[in-house]
């Protein structure tokens, strides 16, 4: 196999890696266009939602964000609220340990930039062998991977912030969006799951605690009841799992 050096490597993984991310570009205009109408609405500057964009690269954590800036500063809602919106990625990044190994200082961006979409093309990347002949490596394509699906987010936040300024008509309302991409997720995973006790758990948990302690109370309540049921619920399946193993392997020892 020819030895190709840095450069012609770099660019090579970005031209292999352009292509994958097209998809992601297109499905994030849209989202990214309503958090910048979003921003726009709510008085932040451009340079602001720009900034959030690049910081933060969580579109649905971004979107809860903007009421967290605008009410009392409550570090414990955020970091409830960042826990329990961004908890899979814990699994994702479970998953990608082997994949990102070997990948030197890029690997800190690369788990900084991992999102359901980056996921979803690093986890399943193949390189062609036309493209590993023309010297890309694995790892400069997952960087680009994830370089060009932060740059679309943060471009497309930044369009919805300039345009939303321009608009002849009043946003106002645009903040719907929100419950609007919850409710989407929401239905979405009911659809894709057979069993519902999850979803069950949150609706539930949720409408007990708005029910106790009103409106403007009950996020922290319902972030920390949902905390202890799943912790609860992990723990017994895990134990559960490790005796029957151990069943088996007794069963085993007896039969040899």
């Amino acid at each position: 196999m020819p030895r190709h050096d840095t450069r012609t490597s770099i660019l090579s993984s970005a031209r292999a890696a352009f292509p994958l991310t097209l998809p992601i570009a297109f499905a994030w205009f849209f989202l990214g266009l309503s958090y910048g109408l979003l921003m726009e609405s709510k008085g932040f500057p451009h340079w602001y939602t720009a900034l959030m964009a690049t910081v933060i690269f969580a579109g649905s954590l971004e979107f809860v964000t903007v009421d967290l800036l605008l009410s009392v500063f409550n570090p414990l809602l955020a970091f409830l609220m960042a826990l329990m919106v961004n908890a899979r990625f814990l699994f994702y990044g479970l998953a990608m340990l082997t994949k990102y190994r070997g990948t030197g200082l890029k690997k800190w961006y690369l788990i900084f930039g991992l999102t359901d979409e980056t996921f979803a093309v690093n986890s399943s990347l193949e390189i062609s062998e036309r493209d590993a002949a023309r010297g890309a490596s694995r790892g400069w394509v997952y960087f680009f991977v994830t370089f060009f699906s932060h740059g679309y987010w943060v471009l497309s936040s930044l369009f919805g912030s300039l345009i939303g300024a321009s608009l002849p008509f009043s946003t106002r309302g645009i903040d719907f969006v929100l419950t609007a991409m919850f409710v989407t997720i929401f239905l979405d995973e009911w659809l894709k799951t057979r069993r519902h006790s999850s979803a069950a758990i949150g609706v539930l948990v949720s409408l007990g605690c708005l029910l106790i302690f009103g409106p403007n109370a009950f996020l922290i309540p319902t972030m920390l009841g949902m905390l202890a049921i799943f912790s609860v619920l992990y723990w017994r399946r895990s134990a559960s799992s490790a005796s029957s193993a151990n069943s088996s392997s007794s069963s085993k020892d007896l039969l040899s």
